[in-house]
């Protein structure tokens, strides 16, 4: 009887020893537990940092600070009149162009394109004269007739990219004229530009000039129609 009861106590014992190591184990995996939570404030900032918002308004602010100092910039040149009025068209900024007028057989469309970027001005009219081709001698060419009681503006204004125009009709009554001329020689503005920049234009071999009557610059070849027929009055 006393045998059995100090087996007893000896399991008792033991069993008392093998929970104690149980909880001690218990204790030690409970620290891992928590390592799986949410991580420290330094570990997230470490891991995504944040933008800071002066940050993106310093760029904000460069870019629309870019560009030219001062403002905004002045594109392409001055179109006014006034601007015009003081500074005569160069040759190397205009295009000449002569070609026959549609529905007529006698008048020629005078085209002076403003190829430059600023306003220019023009004489009232293009200086024309009308002679041969192979001729050494112009001193006989022939000078049209233009509208007379001339007044007004300093000069003839023509914008960047527009056309000043005026209209010559070789023989304005259709009668038998002069068949020896074939030429027809312009120069753009007859107040400002030297003889040398006289542009010459070819008018074909069936040409009868007689009291040719050239009109003015205007816009439009309906209005420098009009202006031609004005021509040879006071």
């Amino acid at each position: 009887m006393s045998t059995l009861r100090n087996r007893t106590t000896v399991l008792a014992a033991a069993t008392t020893a093998v929970l104690a190591l149980a909880l001690t184990a218990c204790d030690g995996d409970d620290s891992g537990t928590k390592s799986a939570g949410p991580a420290s404030g330094n570990s997230a900032a470490a891991s995504s940092p944040e933008t800071p918002k002066d940050a993106s308004a310093a760029n904000t602010d460069t870019a629309k600070g870019s560009g030219t100092a001062g403002g905004s910039t002045t594109t392409g040149g001055d179109t006014s009149d006034s601007y015009a009025y003081k500074h005569p068209c160069k040759s190397g900024d205009l295009s000449v162009r002569v070609y026959p007028r549609e529905g007529s057989a006698t008048q020629q469309v005078i085209e002076v394109n403003n190829t430059g970027a600023n306003s220019c001005g023009l004489s009232y009219f293009p200086q024309v004269r009308l002679g041969a081709s192979k001729a050494s001698d112009h001193s006989g060419d022939i000078k049209p007739a233009v509208p007379g009681g001339l007044g007004g503006a300093p000069a003839y204004p023509v914008k960047p990219k527009t056309a000043a125009i005026a209209v010559i009709d070789l023989n304005p009554s259709g009668a038998n004229g002069l068949t020896w001329i074939d030429e027809m020689n312009v120069l753009a503005d007859g107040d400002h530009m030297a003889n040398a920049e006289t542009q010459n234009f070819e008018l074909g071999p069936d040409v009868k000039v007689l009291d040719p009557k050239l009109g003015l610059y205007r816009s439009t070849v309906a209005e420098a129609l009009s202006s031609m027929k004005q021509a040879g009055t006071s």
